[in-house]
């Protein structure tokens, strides 16, 4: 195999706020894989908050894709993940970008999409909406670009909180979005018992579910909120990996995943298949990511209750094309095969 990284710096359309800070651009580090003829795209988006940066993930590529190359089968993925993690196991983005690189170019190798490779459907009915993510601004704000995902099709909004007026930003929006699905994401700044409180009040404007309410150092916090919320709790930063599932069964309601977290769609369905055995739903969420790494993803969606897969979405222009999306549905019909991303 044949190989290329290149990064890029993506500009949002909007500056990007959720509780830890303020991101106006996203850098992502886009593999290209090429073998018979065809060439296979996935994408690293890192993240500081899981120990992970643009910089580590340039370094650790070339080990990645030696041990890729050393299977010298693109089609041998779960090896090849096994290699990877023994390569860089604390660094799943970057692995992350090799392994949707290798589905896309099996995918293309074989003539079928990602998700006939495993074995799904694309069944309109069996795929979840994405949400659309509005970050933290002035409560305002934060309204109007509701109401314009709202006007632009989207079923389901995703409020970043963490503020000190999260019920007010609520309501303003409830009241802009009265048909809406609405879920909430605190990203881990909240204590148990205020997560309580804030859960009980947000119970009254319709909320779906509450994602990370509390830090991820916090598991026992995690189980008091999960114990006296009325609204069902999502783990996102306390759920990494397949060996994170069972440690939050008895803490929440809905395992999040991450391409970024798990390493890849390989130990991405090995985390979806832990969750269902424990009895959680799922959601994929996603990084502030081009379409080579969402365009992945999106294959996931037969085997999910939740998406969150609005990271392109975010971009003010995204290099890359990948799944059409019509008013938050992923056509995943559209696709001939791999995964759909191709350079613009």
């Amino acid at each position: 195999m044949n190989w290329r990284v290149e990064t890029v710096e993506l500009p949002l359309s909007v500056p990007f706020t959720i509780a830890r800070g303020t991101t106006t651009t996203a850098e992502n580090v886009v593999v290209e894989l090429e073998h018979g003829g065809e060439t296979g795209y996935g994408a690293a988006a890192s993240a500081a908050h899981y120990g992970e940066t643009t910089g580590t993930v340039e370094a650790l590529l070339p080990d990645l894709l030696a041990a890729a190359e050393a299977v010298a089968d693109p089609h041998a993925r779960r090896e090849i993940a096994e290699r990877m993690r023994a390569v860089a196991r604390g660094n799943p983005a970057a692995r992350a970008a090799v392994d949707v690189a290798l589905w896309d170019l099996a995918g293309k190798l074989l003539g079928e999409p990602v998700y006939r490779l495993l074995g799904l459907s694309a069944d309109p009915e069996r795929r979840p909406a994405t949400s659309f993510t509005v970050g933290i601004a002035e409560t305002a704000v934060m309204q109007r670009r509701a109401r314009e995902a709202v006007d632009a099709g989207y079923p389901v909004l995703k409020l970043k909180l963490g503020t000190d007026r999260d019920r007010r930003i609520v309501e303003a929006v409830r009241a802009v979005a009265p048909d809406v699905r609405i879920r909430v994401d605190a990203n881990e700044a909240w204590t148990p018992k205020a997560a309580v409180a804030h859960c009980e009040a947000l119970a009254d404007h319709g909320v779906e579910f509450v994602e990370q309410p509390v830090p991820a150092e916090n598991p026992e916090g995690l189980r008091y909120v999960h114990e006296h919320s009325p609204l069902p709790i999502a783990a996102d930063e306390s759920c990494r990996t397949a060996a994170d599932v069972p440690e939050i069964a008895d803490r929440c309601d809905i395992a999040n995943l991450k391409l970024m977290k798990t390493g890849g769609l390989t130990p991405a369905v090995e985390l979806i298949h832990a969750a269902r055995a424990q009895g959680l739903e799922v959601m994929c969420g996603c990084m502030l990511e081009t379409n080579a790494a969402i365009a992945g993803a999106a294959h996931l969606l037969p085997l999910l209750d939740y998406a969150d897969l609005d990271g392109s979405l975010l971009l003010e222009a995204d290099p890359y094309g990948g799944v059409p999306v019509s008013r938050g549905r992923f056509e995943l019909g559209a696709v001939e095969a791999g995964t759909g991303a191709e350079p613009r």
